[in-house]
């Protein structure tokens, strides 16, 4: 579309006038438009008024419903009506922006276009921006009589979602509907493909993920095959068209390395298959990770994120064994660690006075879960020669446009909180510059971490003492500065923390259900979005930041890279 169409004109009454904020015009009945669609208003002094589309009603002379069942022979619902019903479709709009910064309310009868391409640009912010980052595409005016769809990029400004302007994102949606890992991954495979041939050392950026379902994200680094369409070769054809018109490169992603758990024949701790883990580790791909006792006790109060101690009496246990009281001074691995708890633990043996041995029991039933359980990452000593690391230790390494994937979809949940809470510890310390002038050790400026299940770690219910959740805060709050972003997801936003969700500068939402909507978390959410949210598709998602003028609906396209169901 190159010209405006005219398509109505305002209107405006003693009971409902315009004002600067918003603004209604009448339609013809058959026009097709939709919530979201960008219309242009005449305004004065040669300006223009911008307004984004919340509501369409349609309206008659009819003067109460009877008048309309009365019309219709009382109610015969066969019954042609003699004579039509005067009517219109009245739509509300809300007032994005003016071409001459004049804000005094839209003037009665004035004339209402449908928005260019161009229009729609410059009405949403959406022209000049710098540090462009694609998140998306809009599409306008689809069925509208008359008026070519217009299909156009949407681009947010990078360091507005990574830093140092703002960072941090959430998305919130359905599970499956929402499709939140895919668009997460879509975020990041444009963050990558903006930086990957930066020389700019200062700006600079790296991907920490973590696969907590199934094999979802174990092979990010191979091309999508498209085995479940229905046509491969023309849904292929159709996506990779779409990545070069978003200006984005059709690879998946670089530069990936994987991190197994550590397994043993008998228990397996990946959902993938053992020569697929065999085969990645040759190719020098991937590795497995250990906890090795002499350096992860330092951890050992990950164990209890989940635990409300508010006695702190773990904390002081902890403390106890930090300090080399006792016999663990002397301890060198996880074994002889639970011997010495489970010393603790008898009647008659050398408890310290002012921890009670009930304590020492809870202690050494948590411990023991987490260390005994067969899943082996627990362990006495890594074999580098067989691929195998302390995950803390790979990490710390981590260089810019490396994405790390750690796997810990097939953990018990104590221990993917233990793998979650020592990576994002390693990393905040690295970004701290813990790790300066040690070998090898060249940071890049940001780390974007990428968590689903969010609510598992940040929940509005997790215990106020949790270490994780006083990380996750930290990360959330003081992130932004030194380089370390959350990008997160989670079913329903109003289970998360406020201090996380509040310290977010992007938020996404996907398909939300209608009592979600209403908690007070989306008090804020105009009432045409909260509906919109509800009907949204997969692969469709009302993303707000603060560059946009306005909610904005986009889409985004399937990955480029092997998705396994």
């Amino acid at each position: 579309m190159t010209d405006s169409k005219i398509i109505g004109r305002v209107l405006a009454t003693e009971k409902a006038p315009t004002t600067i904020d918003n603004f209604a015009f009448w339609t013809n009945p058959t026009l097709i438009l939709n919530p979201f669609d960008i219309v242009k208003v005449e305004h004065v002094n040669g300006s223009f008024s911008y307004g984004m589309i919340e509501d369409i009603s349609h309206i008659t002379d009819a003067a109460s419903f009877l008048t309309n069942y009365i019309s219709s022979d009382f109610g015969d619902v066969g019954v042609e009506s003699p004579t039509l019903r005067v009517g219109m479709n009245y739509v509300q709009a809300k007032v994005v922006c003016n071409t001459k910064n004049i804000y005094i309310p839209c003037q009665s009868n004035a004339k209402v276009y449908l928005a260019t391409a161009n229009e729609i640009e410059y009405a949403l912010g959406l022209k000049d921006i710098r540090n462009p980052l694609v998140c998306g595409y809009l599409e306008m005016y689809e069925g509208t009589a008359d008026c070519e769809k217009v299909m156009l990029p949407v681009r947010l400004n990078s360091k507005f979602i990574i830093g140092p302007e703002g960072a941090h994102l959430n998305i919130s949606g359905i599970s499956g509907l929402a499709a939140k890992t895919s668009y997460a991954m879509f975020l990041m495979k444009a963050i990558q493909d903006r930086y990957l041939n930066s020389e700019d050392e200062e700006d600079s950026v790296a991907f920490v993920m973590f696969n907590v379902k199934g094999r979802d994200l174990l092979t990010i680094g191979q091309p999508n095959d498209y085995s479940d369409e229905d046509n491969p070769e023309q849904a292929r054809k159709e996506n990779l068209a779409m990545y070069e018109e978003l200006g984005l490169s059709a690879e998946p992603f670089q530069n990936v390395t994987y991190y197994y758990p550590y397994s043993t024949e008998k228990y397996w701790n990946t959902y993938l298959k053992p020569e697929e883990v065999a085969d990645n580790v040759k190719k020098k791909k991937a590795k497995k990770f250990k906890y090795i006792y002499k350096y992860d006790r330092n951890n050992l109060d990950l164990m209890f994120s989940n635990i409300d101690d508010t006695t702190q009496t773990m904390d002081a246990i902890i403390n106890y064994i930090m300090a080399g009281q006792g016999k663990f001074g002397f301890v060198n691995d996880w074994q002889e660690f639970l011997e010495a708890i489970k010393e603790k633990c008898n009647a008659g043996g050398t408890s310290d006075k002012e921890i009670p041995i009930s304590s020492w029991r809870k202690f050494y039933r948590i411990v023991n879960k987490a260390i005994n359980d067969k899943a082996a990452i627990f362990a006495r000593a890594v074999d580098e020669s067989k691929a195998e690391t302390r995950l803390g230790d790979s990490l710390k390494y981590i260089k810019k446009n490396e994405v790390h994937v750690i796997d810990i979809a097939k953990l018990s949940e104590d221990k993917q909180a233990y793998v979650f809470g020592d990576a994002v510890r390693t990393l905040y310390n690295l970004q701290l510059g813990e790790y300066n002038g040690d070998e090898g050790v060249v940071p890049p400026s940001r780390i974007v971490i990428f968590i689903d299940e969010l609510n598992k770690y940040a929940s509005k219910d997790a215990p106020r003492h949790s270490p994780i959740l006083q990380q996750i805060l930290d990360v959330a709050e003081r992130g932004r500065s030194l380089g370390v972003v959350l990008f997160a997801a989670e079913q329903f936003r109003s289970a998360i923390h406020d201090r996380v969700t509040g310290n977010c500068s992007t938020y996404a939402y996907g398909r939300t259900n209608s009592i979600e909507v209403t908690k007070s978390d989306y008090k804020s959410v105009p009432s045409v979005y909260k509906t919109m949210m509800t009907r949204l598709k997969q692969g469709e998602y009302i993303v707000q930041n603060p560059i946009f003028r306005s909610m904005l609906h986009i889409k985004f396209p399937k990955p480029i890279y092997k998705q396994i169901k």
